[in-house]
């Protein structure tokens, strides 16, 4: 060996040893990255205490849930939209696909929700009509009910994660009659869900209301992130510039979609004809929360005057405005009915990053356990986008099916 070479594994072990080092390799990421979420949902307990933390949990969660339980009806309709035309996977469909597996890891970090049943949601104080139903927040209830919405979310998703990577035609797509299975199935557990664990949080039983209308509207704004998110994380894809900067659409039609059912149910329920609908959107009616409805307003009108003049940095550009525009009305969903008024504090940033950091931490776990969610397809131009020619799996000792061009 050499004395370059020895120097170089002097080097390397030296740098094994030093901590940086130790949490960059990425055998240990994971590890890391569950130590770090651990640690900020200790400082949020240390800084706010349990009664605060709480609800900025729940509402950390429901972002979290909402990028396998939003990408699913989006998976779907983008399989039965094509079914017509085979066309083989795309780098966007890989990443939403890829986000199912977040299911069963926020099956996991849902465990502490109904311990904290108690501080969520209001116990029966007498026995008028709403005494039997209050029993339902109940934390034996509430953990069966959300076994129940999992074991089916998450037998949707293995359902509708094609396995492999071959063109469409070979690939088994889903008909006609799973696809409409799939969206009424998804419809009612998501609207049950949204109701039972959204909108019954909450001290004062006089300060929410029920509505099917707010589970459609909550399911609007999940698929909405999960297509924001994923269009940010997904590399561009290399086939025509029609599908490359198709992206755009489809997230301004869905932003449109929840912007409507957001206008259509303050008019019909947040008047004064219901109080319990007048009282909720008062409590969220300060001016961080009327901010944030001038910030959605501003991001959906961008969307849809972006898509006369499509581009990949400008779907970029609205599918960050989109996600932030959409973390910060889940909290403002959650929050404001444990603190009187919306405002985004620090408890909520932290319980943010600690969900983060345990759902990177336990999510390859989860992919080593259910193989049917973690199987990655390959795309036309993967190697290209990424960079990184012939690292797809299965593609490092492929031949080049591209004849070599002929000499001149």
């Amino acid at each position: 060996m050499s004395a370059e070479e020895k120097g170089g594994a002097a080097r390397k072990a030296t740098g094994a040893k030093s901590a940086s080092a130790y949490f960059r390799d990425p055998a240990r990421r994971p590890a890391a990255a569950f130590a770090a979420g651990l640690v900020c949902l200790l400082l949020a307990l240390h800084h706010a205490g349990m009664p605060r933390l709480a609800p900025s949990y729940l509402a950390a969660w429901t972002c979290l849930l909402a990028l396998p339980a939003g990408a699913l009806p989006v998976v779907i309709m983008i399989e039965r939209a094509d079914a017509w035309r085979p066309q083989p996977e795309t780098a966007l469909l890989e990443t939403l696909r890829g986000l199912l597996v977040l299911m069963p890891v926020a099956a996991i970090l849902a465990l502490p929700i109904p311990v904290a049943a108690f501080l969520l949601y209001p116990a029966p104080e007498g026995a008028g009509p709403d005494g039997p139903f209050a029993l339902f927040g109940a934390a034996p209830l509430l953990a069966a009910r959300l076994a129940l919405y999992f074991a089916l979310w998450t037998g949707l998703a293995l359902l509708f994660a094609r396995r492999g990577g071959e063109p469409w035609a070979k690939a088994g797509r889903i008909d006609d009659g799973r696809a409409v299975l799939g969206l009424g199935l998804h419809t009612v557990v998501g609207t049950l869900a949204a109701d039972d664990l959204v909108m019954s949080v909450g001290t004062d039983p006089g300060l929410r209301f029920h509505a099917s209308a707010f589970g459609l509207l909550v399911l609007a704004a999940w698929s909405s992130l999960a297509l924001a998110a994923a269009i940010l994380v997904a590399p561009p894809d290399a086939g025509p510039a029609r599908r490359r900067h198709d992206r755009l659409t489809p997230l301004a039609v869905l932003l449109l979609v929840w912007a409507g059912l957001h206008v259509v149910q303050f008019l019909m329920l947040g008047a004064a004809a219901d109080p319990g609908a007048a009282a909720w959107y008062r409590l969220r009616a300060g001016v961080s929360g009327r901010a944030l409805a001038l910030s959605a307003a501003v991001v959906v009108g961008l969307a849809a005057l972006l898509t006369l003049r499509p581009g990949e940095n400008r779907t970029r550009l609205v599918a960050a405005l989109a996600v932030a525009v959409h973390l910060a009305e889940l909290f403002w969903f959650v929050t404001p009915a444990f603190r009187g008024h919306f405002r985004i504090g620090l408890t909520d940033l932290l319980a943010l990053a600690g969900m983060i950091g345990l759902a990177l931490g336990v999510a390859p776990a989860v992919r080593r356990l259910i193989p049917g969610l973690a199987v990655t397809p390959v795309w036309p131009g993967r190697e290209r986008a990424r960079g990184r020619p012939g690292a797809a799996a299965g593609d490092r000792q492929r031949k080049s099916v591209v004849p070599p061009p002929e000499a001149s």
